[in-house]
């Protein structure tokens, strides 16, 4: 893990790709540097190289992530890492007894469809870049006619129109379809979700949605689960079938269905 008053060689490799002057040493100027680059990579915008930042840079093997583990936890947490970041697996004992993560099967069928939704644990805000092309094949009922055109690449207006006057928002004006947009793993959308989260987990996400992909993104997701009733699927069991339920409530469909049947029984083998 790489972040402010880091030295030496991975350092100077992190500053060569991001087009630095590679001194080898991590001060302000290659914080900067990192957060413009987390930025426009969808990850969150921390200033600390971490295992996913590194992989995504494409700069090969990096050194093993110091990662917090409990001694006292239940789960077979060591065995994740390198394979789930290191910033995913110290929150997990947390966030398992938070929301009723009671077994290892439970715990492999979350961190799959996590997973899979984040694109590796990479992406905690949702993606609302569409082209015109894209706003008709995917919000198609909310673009009729030319409208998509005067929309496309714009993420505000069209999170503004399409989340407006639906799940706690008010009408697109407001812009609080932007606002509350998807956040989290498994993202959290709309105001009404944001104000429920925010009074479970004992904090304003509502003042500060933010928050959401910054601090309670695993949190966020287990909230999802645990409020929506899914445990209750990811007890029936580990087979191809149980991952294809578990999918439709999450996607409404099963979208990326292979993937995430391959990271759940990757995931289960290694906590079993």
């Amino acid at each position: 893990m790489l972040k402010i008053g880091s030295t030496g060689e991975d350092v100077k490799l992190l500053q060569s790709k991001l087009g630095l002057n590679p001194d080898g040493v991590f001060g302000p100027a290659t914080e900067k540097k990192v957060k413009e680059w987390q930025r426009s990579n969808g990850l969150v915008d921390d200033g600390i190289v971490g295992q996913l930042s590194w992989e995504k840079l494409k700069l090969g093997t990096m050194i093993k992530e110091d990662v917090v583990v409990n001694k006292n936890t239940t789960f077979k947490l060591d065995k994740l890492i390198g394979i789930v970041p290191g910033s995913v697996i110290s929150q997990i004992d947390e966030v398992s007894k938070k929301f009723n993560i009671t077994s290892p099967l439970r715990l492999a069928h979350f961190l799959s469809q996590c997973a899979h939704e984040s694109g590796s644990f990479r992406a905690v805000e949702e993606n609302l870049n569409y082209s015109s092309d894209g706003l008709k094949k995917v919000f198609g009922k909310y673009f009729p006619g030319n409208l998509s055109e005067s929309y496309a690449k714009k993420p505000e207006k069209i999170a503004s129109r399409v989340y407006g006057d639906r799940m706690g928002n008010g009408g697109e004006s407001t812009k609080e379809g932007y606002k509350f947009r998807g956040r989290g793993y498994i993202q959290l959308t709309g105001k009404q979700n944001y104000q429920h989260f925010s009074k479970f987990i004992g904090e304003d996400c509502v003042s500060n949605p933010d928050l959401v992909s910054t601090k309670y993104p695993l949190a966020s997701a287990a909230y999802f689960f645990n409020s929506n009733g899914l445990w209750s699927i990811c007890d029936k069991g580990i087979t191809d079938e149980v991952v294809k339920q578990l999918t439709k409530r999450i996607n409404g469909g099963t979208n990326g269905l292979t993937d995430r049947v391959k990271k759940f029984k990757e995931y289960y083998n290694l906590l079993k």
